[in-house]
């Protein structure tokens, strides 16, 4: 560790202030962002931010310092801060913090990376997007035009009074293309990939694999085409949603739902608590019995992976839904403790100056067996929705209405014309318990969230929701005010 001195520096102030337990955080960030809007770069960031932060339990309460100045008195002075904001969160708690064991680890981790984005110069990469807008506009009647690429590289080293010490190397990236087209009375928009992009761990490998020039012209045809298109209609129908609208549906009636510290209302920012109290854990039917949806922080390519989270615990696996019915959550060490659930490693910050906090990880539907071209077998009358336009969820994470940018009509079995504002609403249990066809594993893909907000003060994750093409029966498809 390039910090050892450092953090056992900070460790051993942290001790003898009081701390029963400590952890050391060191770390350098560097977010690198390209956009291209009509034809002009109106867009282009590259920054970098280096420090350090201490958390100390006293009296079974939390503390947390951080500061953007590793000098040796500086480390002395946060460590003792931490301590200080411990003790007297110590007066006011409500019941005392165990941790988890979680063992002791010393280890290193990087990111498997095939082209390091270095290796691609500025120029390159702009001409790239340039092209790819470039060619958006081309289909007659496209408004607007953007194309854009993110780069996040993170260094950080981790030691606490257990005696682990662990460095890691994570890189990831990602990349996106929009179209947008203003008709009489009407906007319509279309993104590719997906909702957002395609976000992955590794290298620029991911930005070629998104292969926006491929689809570039596609989009753009498709929003204008959307301007004059048929509305979505209103009624209890079958629907077929796309593997990256499924991937937000799984964040957020699931990965938001299955958060730990929200279950037990130590955490309520944003997305409020959760319906899937621990009651229910061993019992309930969250979905049908091909549901079945694991947090893995180590699947490959996936967007938060990595070889350990925050607070020193490996990366693994663990069903938070095994046929249908609610196994486990997402967990950090106290709120395991508190719960007696297990780790998987998904307590994270976004960058060294927060505070690490149960975030969504690797949330993914496990692919089912159906091929995704027969997905509209046996369809009589449905909507097939493809990529998000809106959302709203309450704060339980049970009632829910989603907005697609495109839909089709599926009559007995087949793809018909093409709808817009395709909109369903429902109930979080019932919902995942009308799925009765999942796509196989070749059309199943690690869609990642760069922009998950949380906590106080907010804090952005990046997060991942493995997912395919998935059927839903007798669902509430369109809304008033859309549907005429």
């Amino acid at each position: 560790m390039r910090f050892d001195a450092e953090a056992q520096a900070a460790l051993d102030t942290a001790v003898a202030r009081g701390a029963s337990y400590a952890d050391v955080r060191f770390g350098v960030v560097r977010d690198e962002h390209i956009e291209v809007r009509n034809g002009v770069v109106n867009g282009f960031s590259d920054s970098e931010s280096a420090g350090f932060s201490v958390r100390a339990i006293v009296d079974g309460a939390w503390g947390f310092a951080s500061s953007a100045n590793a000098e040796r008195k500086e480390i002395d002075r946060i460590a003792a801060l931490a301590v200080e904001v411990a003790r007297a969160s110590a007066t006011v708690k409500a019941h005392g913090i165990e941790l988890m064991p979680a063992g002791k680890h010393t280890g290193e981790y990087r990111t498997p990376v095939q082209v390091d984005p270095a290796t691609i110069p500025t120029g390159e990469r702009v001409k790239y997007l340039m092209d790819v807008e470039a060619d958006i506009r081309g289909a007659r009647g496209v408004t607007v035009g953007r194309a854009w690429m993110d780069i996040w590289r993170t260094t950080k080293e981790f030691a606490n009074t257990e005696g682990s010490r662990i460095a890691q190397e994570l890189l990831q990236c990602g990349s996106a293309c929009e179209a947008l087209a203003v008709g009489e009375n009407d906007v319509q928009d279309r993104l590719f990939p997906g909702t957002c992009g395609l976000y992955q761990t590794g290298g620029y490998e991911i930005i070629q694999k998104a292969d926006l020039p491929g689809n570039a012209r596609r989009i753009g045809e498709e929003a204008v085409a959307l301007l004059t298109a048929d509305l979505c209609p209103s009624g209890t129908m079958d629907v077929v949603l796309s593997g990256d609208q499924v991937s937000l549906q799984i964040h957020e009636s699931i990965g938001h739902a299955l958060e730990l510290d929200r279950v037990l209302g130590w955490e309520a920012n944003f997305s409020g608590t959760s319906f899937a109290t621990l009651d229910k854990l061993g019992s309930f039917r969250y979905g049908s019995p091909l549901v079945t949806v694991v947090c893995d922080m180590t699947c490959p390519l996936a967007f938060a992976t990595h070889g350990y989270d925050d607070e020193g615990t490996p990366a693994s696996s663990i069903d938070l839904i095994r046929d249908g019915i609610l196994v486990g959550y997402m967990a950090g060490r106290d709120t395991a403790m508190d719960a007696g659930v297990k780790l998987c490693g998904c307590v994270r910050a976004e960058y060294w100056g927060r505070l690490p906090m149960i975030r969504i990880g690797n949330v993914n539907l496990q692919p089912g067996t159906t091929p995704s071209a027969e997905l509209f077998d046996g369809i009589r009358n449905g909507v097939y929705m493809e990529s998000n336009r809106s959302w709203s969820i309450d704060d339980k994470r049970l009632n829910f209405q989603f907005g697609c940018q495109l839909g089709y009509e599926i009559k007995n079995g087949k793809k018909g014309k093409m709808l817009k504002n395709p909109t369903y609403a429902g109930m979080t249990p019932k919902f995942w318990g009308s799925c009765d066809a999942i796509g196989d594993r070749n059309s199943w893909t690690a869609w990642g969230t760069p922009n998950c907000g949380k906590g106080e003060p907010m804090q952005t994750a990046r997060s991942s929701q493995g997912a395919a093409p998935t059927r839903f029966r007798d669902v509430e498809v369109g809304v008033v005010g859309y549907a005429r």
